[in-house]
């Protein structure tokens, strides 16, 4: 059984059939447009809502310099798939109703040139990740989850005001280069992934593991796992397959929840 790209598990005649997708153009953006409104969904359920801030996006299967994303003003704990926006890097929305928001098409556009390897982001101004971003520094190895990012995330180290200038979206580009995080100064948490399971996934992962930084430094001085332990570690919870599996029974959880999300 194999992960690809398109978001479709490839089954050989030795697996028994556990999910099976449509990979068709047409199969691959209905998966990957609902599964963008339950990440919303999720988001909304964790807290990372704040007002109009906060975005998640997938790039479209056919029209690659196309991305998903959700309208401005839209609470996240009621985006359908009726309600996503598909816009191109040109910043045109040519699908759907509803304001564009200004500084997701910067962050998002960007990424999505600059990083072909990448299918989804998610970005959100959630309590933990803003507060440990002001502290200007990495998470540390001090538990097995936070090792999911071990040398695989980085700090922008400065902060520029709300990202509506094309400069900021070049910088925050150069700053992610080839990893999966970003923690944006005085800003929050930025996440990256080959599907919008694993992209969510490692928000939901990279907010935990500095709420849990937060607290133990407060109690402490946390002892750090060992380099070459973070490292093996890193090598079985820090992949895309992990992330896609992890968020996917999250998702189960909540289409049931929440069945009107496929709207």
């Amino acid at each position: 059984m194999t992960l690809i790209d398109n978001n479709a598990l490839v089954l050989n005649s030795k697996d028994k059939p556990f999910i099976k997708y449509d990979t068709s153009v047409e199969g691959i953006r209905a998966d990957r447009k609902v599964k963008l409104a339950a990440a919303f969904r999720l988001f909304a359920k964790y807290g990372f809502d704040e007002g109009v801030a906060g975005h998640i996006t997938v790039r479209d299967p056919k029209y690659l310099d196309h991305f998903w994303v959700n309208p401005l003003g839209k609470s996240f704990d009621q985006i359908t798939v009726s309600d996503l926006l598909l816009v191109n890097h040109d910043g045109q929305v040519v699908e759907g109703d509803g304001l564009l928001n200004g500084a997701a098409f910067t962050i998002h556009a960007h990424i999505h040139a600059a990083r072909k390897d990448v299918v989804a982001a998610a970005h959100a101004h959630s309590t933990y990740g803003k507060t440990f971003s002001t502290l200007g520094k990495q998470l540390l190895p001090i538990t097995q989850d936070a090792c999911a990012f071990f040398n695989d995330h980085v700090v922008l180290e400065q902060f520029g005001g709300v990202v509506l200038d094309k400069s900021e979206g070049e910088l925050i580009v150069e700053a992610l280069a080839r990893n999966k995080g970003m923690i944006l100064q005085n800003h929050g948490l930025l996440t990256v992934g080959r599907s919008v399971e694993s992209a969510s996934w490692w928000y939901i992962a990279m907010e935990r593991a500095c709420q849990v930084q937060l607290m133990a430094e407060a109690a402490g001085s946390p002892r750090l796992i060992e380099e070459s332990i973070a490292k093996q570690t890193y090598k079985h919870i820090g992949r895309e397959r992990t992330g896609w599996y992890n968020f996917l029974s999250l998702y189960e959880s909540i289409k049931k929840q929440h069945p009107d999300l496929t709207n």
